[in-house]
């Protein structure tokens, strides 16, 4: 199995889409470094070489945020947000949405509201009529 950045890539899957597999590269960046490495995209990921394989590790790794850095630069930035109390961070510190979005409806997920029918809480009788 392919292991880049500390992921397993997926092994029959084209090797442009198993590269969307590691957190911070999609399809378009993914693409870009093919095209860098020469990569064919149409290519399985179980019929590279070790010399494309390390090539693509190098690229990847040495020239792009990617994973636990990426994570982490993501994580102060929020954190900086709220330290300097911005509306943004103070949406942040709320769990409301931050860019915009309207909260009378529709921000069920960041508020944690289930959607619930009428007779999803119900209990069941305990005797069969």
């Amino acid at each position: 199995m392919a292991r880049i950045a500390g992921v397993n890539i997926p092994e029959n899957k084209r090797i442009e889409i198993a590269l969307t597999y590691i957190y911070g590269i999609g399809l378009s960046l993914s693409k870009r470094i093919l095209t860098k490495t020469k990569i064919n995209p149409d290519t399985r990921t179980n019929k590279l070489s070790n010399k494309e394989l390390n090539l693509l590790r190098d690229v990847v790794e040495k020239e792009h945020r990617i994973e636990g850095e990426l994570r982490q630069e993501k994580m102060m930035n929020i954190k900086r947000l709220k330290d300097i109390g911005c509306y943004r961070g103070n949406r942040h510190i709320k769990r409301l949405p931050v860019r915009g979005q309207r909260t009378k409806t529709n921000t069920r997920t960041i508020r944690g509201n289930v959607r619930q029918t009428m007779g999803s809480g119900r209990k069941k009788s305990a005797d069969k009529t």
